[in-house]
């Protein structure tokens, strides 16, 4: 555990420096810049990230572009995927994808159910309702703010944990009671 805290730390400063502006690691610009992509030579978007060390990656889930940022939410290091998250370029649109992933962490997760402005998206919350790695108090919270429709979907799917099915159907029957 000791060191993971350092490279914790050493992720830390590096993710500052670079909102800082202060650091001197190297990215291609092209990946800097939104809308930009990448010419389909080899290597590929993909290999390129893949051959980068921490501190480029870092750099690139804070500052990359929608192409980049797409491959970094789903990189096996925690300290990335929690910098993608932190880019100022990140839209709605990627945050629902990266919600409704199944292969998103439960800290991914957890970061965007308590994020006030991103919950404010319907399609966030009803994301974060569905994926089966949210943790099940933040599903089962985010099931009060669903319209009956979606409650129904969810009563009837498999793909949600067994306690959302029962809440979402106790929710649909209450609602359906009241004449909704």
């Amino acid at each position: 555990m000791p060191a993971e805290n350092e490279d914790e730390a050493a992720a830390t400063a590096i993710s500052e420096a670079v909102q800082a502006g202060t650091d001197d690691i190297a990215v291609p610009g092209d990946l800097l810049v939104e809308g930009a992509t990448v010419p389909r030579q080899n290597p590929s978007l993909y290999n390129l990230i893949a051959a980068m060390n921490v501190s480029q990656r870092i750099k690139l889930a804070l500052r990359g572009n929608r192409d980049a940022r797409t491959l970094l939410a789903r990189d096996n290091n925690k300290v990335i995927r929690r910098c993608v998250l932190n880019n100022p370029m990140l839209s709605e649109e990627e945050i629902i994808n990266i919600a409704r992933d199944k292969n998103s962490t439960e800290e991914v997760l957890r970061v965007i159910s308590t994020n006030g402005d991103w919950c404010k998206s319907y399609g966030v919350r009803r994301a974060l309702a569905t994926n089966p790695k949210t943790p099940l108090p933040l599903a089962l919270k985010q099931l009060s703010t669903l319209l009956i429709n979606d409650l129904g979907r969810i009563a009837r799917s498999k793909d949600v944990p067994q306690a959302v099915v029962i809440q979402a159907r106790k929710m649909v029957i209450v609602a359906r009671d009241r004449g909704q």
